[in-house]
């Protein structure tokens, strides 16, 4: 068949225009959005959940952290469990509860006990786990006063505290309970300049909280983001409502996936992220625990019903989570699932996640599903947060956790129809050559769908990062500090003697001291590793100054330890000393110039110090063009070294 002209020409230009499209779409892969450092955490949850290391310890044994209804809210016990739903009671008589959430130090953020007593524990508790994140990141907390930081925090209300027309009027209720505020009092207390947002979009609140996160990074919003949200059960509301519902499991355990799925149990519970993007983390020296290589937020729009889960917005959140990683779904070994333990939602959801992921997958490479709510419950707008820092844990550890409850899995599923299976037992989570990946969904009853997807720590990071180490030293309000590598020689041949070593620490107030010590004491007991060289460094450099200060003293590990105890116990001990700052007073330093050297004076630092030994060599470089003689072979006494007491070398020496 003969082409005229104008078909050639025709033909051509449509070539063209498909060489010019390829192009684009290899310019835009080359562009890949850069990936999202996760370096820093904190959390609290049931059970005495208190740091990341304790979440994982509960993991790592299969527990669950369950208790009765909570006593210290001024809840009607007896009536909430001996009325049915129609008549306001609870069918969930044990759940996962916080210990103690109104155990708060409003001195330590400089908050009036008044002003603290009409705070939502909502907003004690992020203030706690973002203060907690960012010094787990190895960032003095003070350091980030006036920059550019932003806080994104997912909260839903909680009905704390009296209505506002009948609270007192000095102003603290409305600023304790508006949602709005959970987000600015991170950035007024912390002196933040970013973008500060409050998420509402019910359990998917703080999963959507660090995805616009994520963009703010990525547009270049901030520097640094920190991303999480909390929920405490100021009243039994939720699970009223629920009861009426039949929408709570009468065990309060959430049996997700399982066949025995009867319902949600409600727990609660906070935890932060603190956000750099890769590049920043990589020149700040800043460890990466993980990184976040996509994600994406949706709606289910006019579905079965406005709190129903909708299982094709869900498959579709996780293609466009997955686009914007630039992976494919045999890309993910595990996903982190909402997995509330409620008969209609996991059956849509797990139908979902095996039409999204399963298709394609090799049989001995299927796509792992677990849910932590089988542990603790479902803490509602801190869910998401919480199945985040359990996958940046589970990433790190090599291990993917089992899910409780869930032995048979629910009937309601054909999990024949693709490579997804349920993690019943803990499995080794291998080396295959490429990065582990995991991704996390949470779901709103609002409708609003999340899904992000996490990808190990690059290779440089792993390798040159030690595993959890001193810097995962667990200490309330003020947690981890960085580990830094140690140097076995320094300029000049100085050898890194194992000598004396101080581990500084403070506090604000002596009892928050003692804790420091307790905490600190604890941890590096349980790690037989950790080099004090390094601890000390860490407690050093990368901690808070507050005005309350000891230095523990120790030859090695077991001195220290037990100078760790004897703080604790508030026991004297020559080798612990205490005392307070005082801001308005400057230390002296007097150099007395010549007539105050001795023979051998500094040889033995310049043998034990490598900082020191570096100096010297430097000064030896800087003076070697005006004398004639070496300034270490000075210091050391060497043979044919002129003396010190020569005037024109000891001066400048």
């Amino acid at each position: 068949m003969a082409i005229s002209n104008d078909q050639d020409s025709k033909l051509v230009a449509a070539l063209r225009a498909a060489l010019k499209k390829n192009e684009r779409l290899r310019e835009e892969l080359d562009r890949a959005p850069e990936p999202i450092a996760i370096v820093g955490m904190g959390c609290r949850l049931p059970g005495g959940i208190d740091t990341p290391e304790a979440l994982w310890d509960l993991l790592e044994r299969g527990g669950e952290a369950l208790g009765p209804l909570p006593s210290d809210r001024g809840w009607d016990l007896d009536a909430l469990l001996g009325k049915d739903g129609e008549e306001g009671g609870s069918a969930m008589a044990q759940g996962a509860f916080l210990d103690d959430p109104a155990a708060f130090d409003p001195a330590f953020f400089g908050i009036s006990p008044k002003e603290a007593e009409a705070m939502d524990p909502q907003q004690r508790l992020l203030l706690e786990v973002a203060w907690e994140a960012v010094e787990n990141a190895g960032i003095p907390p003070q350091t980030l006063a006036g920059g550019d930081a932003g806080v994104w925090v997912g909260a839903i209300a909680q009905e704390y505290g009296p209505r506002l027309t009948e609270a007192p009027g000095d102003g603290f209720a409305i600023t304790g309970t508006t949602n709005s505020v959970a987000s600015g009092r991170l950035s007024y207390v912390l002196g933040l300049t970013g973008p500060a947002v409050t998420v509402d979009t019910a359990c998917s609140s703080s999963l959507v909280a660090v995805h616009l996160a994520v963009r703010a990074l990525r547009a270049d919003e901030c520097s640094l983001a920190l991303a999480g949200g909390a929920t405490v059960m100021a009243t039994p509301g939720v699970l009223t409502e629920f009861t009426h519902l039949r929408g709570l499991a009468s065990d309060g355990r959430c049996k997700a996936f399982g066949a025995g799925a009867d319902g949600a149990g409600f727990s609660e519970g906070a935890g932060m992220v603190a956000l750099e993007r890769l590049s920043d983390a990589r020149r700040n020296g800043h460890r990466v625990l993980a990184v976040i290589r996509g994600g994406a937020v949706n709606q289910d729009g006019a579905s079965n019903g406005l709190t129903a889960p909708n299982g094709p917005s869900q498959e579709r959140v996780i293609a466009r989570a997955l686009e914007d990683a630039r992976l494919t779904p045999a890309d993910v070994d595990l996903v982190e699932a909402h997995g509330t333990g409620t008969a209609l939602g996991d059956p849509i959801e797990a139908q979902a996640l095996i039409s999204a992921y399963g298709p394609g997958r090799a049989g001995d490479h299927p796509l792992w599903l677990g849910s932590l709510k089988s542990n603790l419950g479902h803490p509602q707008a801190a869910a998401g947060i919480a199945g985040l820092i359990k996958l940046v844990l589970a990433l790190r550890h090599g291990v993917l956790p089992r899910t409780l409850h869930a032995d048979e899995p629910t009937p309601h599923v054909d999990w024949s129809s693709g490579a997804v299976e349920l993690l019943t037992e803990a499995r080794p989570w291998p080396e295959t050559g490429r990065p582990r990946r995991a991704a996390v969904s949470s779901f709103g009853m609002s409708g609003t769908n999340a899904h992000l997807v996490l990808e190990q720590a690059p290779t440089e990071e792993r390798s040159g990062a030690s595993e959890p180490g001193a810097q995962d030293a667990p200490v309330r309000a003020g947690a981890d500090q960085a580990a830094r590598p140690a140097a076995e020689s320094g300029p000049g041949g100085a050898e890194r003697v194992r000598g004396p070593v101080l581990w500084p620490l403070s506090a604000r107030g002596g009892a928050a001291l003692a804790d420091q010590a307790a905490r600190l004491r604890d941890r590096v007991g349980a790690d037989p590793g950790l080099d004090p060289v390094d601890v000390g460094w860490s407690l050093a450099t990368t901690r808070t100054a507050f005005d309350d200060r000891a230095v523990v003293l120790g030859d090695g590990r077991a001195d220290l330890l037990d100078g760790l105890r004897a703080l604790a116990e508030g026991r004297p001990t020559p080798d612990v000393v205490t005392g307070r700052a005082a801001p308005d007073r400057m230390p002296v330093l007097v150099f007395p110039g010549q007539g105050g050297q001795w023979e051998g004076m500094a040889v033995e630092l310049l043998g034990s110090s490598a900082v020191f030994a570096e100096r010297i060599a430097e000064c030896e470089r800087a003076l070697a063009p005006y004398v004639e003689w070496s300034l270490v072979s000075v210091l050391r006494g060497e043979e044919g070294a002129p003396s010190l007491e020569r005037v024109d070398v000891v001066q400048p020496v």
